[in-house]
C-alpha cells in the first residue's frame, strides 16, 4: 500500500511522567482516556463501565470522587481495573487523600480549590510518595475570581496564568509528576491557551474541548481543536469530551489519532459516501461491519465501495476490499481479486477475512 506525507510535525519535548503502566509525555504514544458517568459508589456498574471503557480502546479512565465512600470506592475499583485510574478531586483535600491511600494511578485537582497550602503539600508529599502523578485542570469555566477581574471575562491568557500558578504552587513543594490541560467549550479559546502554555512549561498536556456537546457537534469541535493541536506536535494524552455514551469518546478519539497517522488501533474502514451508481447497501454494510470488527485490535483497512468508479483503486490499497458489482461483488486480498461474493454473505465473509488476517498477524508478533 502507498505511504502518504505525514500530516503532523515533530512532537514537542516533554517531561514524562507514568499513570500506572502508561507512559504520559516524552515521546510515549499518545494516550486516549475517558470517565465514567456512573454514580462511583456503585462499584459493579463503574467497574462495567470501566471494562467496557477498555475494551474501546480506553489507555487510561478516570473516575470522579466527590464524597468519602466515592473515594473508598477507588480501592475495588482499581483491583479491578484492566487499566490505570485517575481519581478526580475538588474542593476537599482529605477525598485526594483517601483515593491515594486507595491505589489510585493519578490524581486530577486544582492546587488552589482543595485549601490551605498546607492542605496542598499534604497532598502533594502523599503523592510523591506513590509515585502518582498530579493533572492540573484548568477550566474556563472555573476560573480564579482575581484572574477574571483581572482580565474582564474568561480567556486564553488567564487560562495560562491560573494553570501557571497551580504549576509553581506545586514546584515550591519540589513536587514535578504533572501533567496540565486548559479546557474551554471554545476551539479557538482552548487552542491558544494551549499553544501559549506550550512555549512556557515542559509539561506533558492533557488535550481537550470541555463541554463540547453532544455526539455529532462535540466530535466535530474535538476533532477541529485537537487536530489543529495535534498537528502542530502539541499534546500527549487526550479526552473527547461527548454529552453520550463515553465509550464513544474513545471511538472518536482513536479515529482522530489513526486520522493523523498518530496512532494505529484495529480495523479502519474506507467506505464510499454512496450515490445512484452504488450496487451493494454500502450504508448498511459499513454499520454492520464496524459493530462486528470492534474486537479486533491489529492495524488493518477495509474498503467497501459500492461500484466500479473508485473501487479497484480502493481495494487495491487495502487488506481487504469489496467493490459492489450488482449481487456479484469484487472481493480483494492484499490488493488482489481473489473472488466474488454474493450481497446477502459480504458481512460474514469480510468478517472471516479480517480475522483470519488478524490471527496471522498476532502469531507473527509473537
Amino acid at each position: 500500500m502507498s505511504r502518504a506525507p505525514a500530516l503532523t510535525r515533530p512532537r514537542r519535548a516533554t517531561r514524562r511522567i507514568q499513570v500506572g503502566g502508561v507512559a504520559v509525555g516524552g515521546g510515549a504514544e499518545i494516550s486516549v482516556q475517558s470517565m465514567t458517568n456512573t454514580d462511583t459508589r456503585d462499584v459493579a456498574a463503574t467497574l462495567g463501565q470501566i471494562r467496557a471503557l477498555a475494551e474501546a480502546g480506553a489507555d487510561i479512565v478516570r473516575v470522579s470522587c466527590p464524597d468519602e465512600e466515592a473515594a473508598r470506592a477507588m480501592g475495588p475499583l482499581r483491583a479491578g481495573s484492566p487499566v490505570p485510574l485517575i481519581a478526580d478531586i475538588h474542593f476537599d483535600h482529605r477525598l485526594a487523600l483517601i483515593a491515594l491511600e486507595n491505589g489510585v494511578d493519578g490524581l486530577r485537582l486544582n492546587p488552589g480549590n482543595i485549601g490551605s497550602s498546607a492542605r496542598v503539600s499534604e497532598v502533594a508529599r502523599a503523592a510523591a510518595e506513590r509515585r502518582v502523578p498530579i493533572r492540573i485542570g484548568v477550566n474556563a469555566g472555573s476560573l480564579e475570581r482575581d484572574l477574571l477581574l483581572k482580565y474582564g471575562e474568561p480567556c486564553a491568557e488567564a487560562m495560562v496564568e491560573s494553570a501557571l500558578g497551580h504549576v509553581r504552587m506545586l514546584e515550591d513543594l519540589d513536587y514535578r509528576e504533572i501533567k496540565v490541560s486548559l479546557k474551554a467549550s471554545s476551539v479557538a479559546m482552548t487552542v491558544d491557551a494551549y499553544r501559549r502554555l506550550a512555549e512556557v512549561v515542559d509539561y506533558p498536556l492533557h488535550l481537550g474541548i470541555t463541554e463540547a456537546g453532544g455526539l455529532l457537534p462535540g466530535s466535530v469541535k474535538s476533532a477541529v481543536g485537537l487536530g489543529l493541536l495535534l498537528a502542530e506536535g502539541i499534546g500527549d494524552t487526550l479526552r473527547i469530551s461527548l454529552s453520550a455514551d463515553p465509550v464513544h469518546e474513545v471511538k472518536v478519539g482513536f479515529e482522530l489519532l489513526k486520522a493523523l497517522g498518530l496512532r494505529s488501533r484495529g480495523v479502519t474502514i474506507i467506505a464510499c459516501p454512496t450515490c445512484s451508481r452504488q450496487e451493494l447497501p454500502v450504508i448498511d454494510l459499513t454499520a454492520r461491519l464496524e459493530e462486528r470488527l470492534a474486537h479486533i485490535r491489529e492495524n488493518i483497512t477495509v474498503s467497501i465501495i459500492g461500484c466500479v468508479v473508485n473501487g479497484p483503486g480502493e481495494a487495491k490499497e487495502s487488506h481487504i476490499g469489496i467493490v459492489g458489482g450488482g449481487g456479484e461483488n469484487l472481493l480483494y486480498r492484499a490488493g488482489k481479486a481473489v473472488g466474488k461474493v454474493a450481497d446477502g454473505n459480504v458481512v460474514e465473509r469480510v468478517v472471516e477475512e479480517v480475522e483470519r488476517l488478524a490471527g496471522g498477524m498476532r502469531s507473527t508478533a509473537r
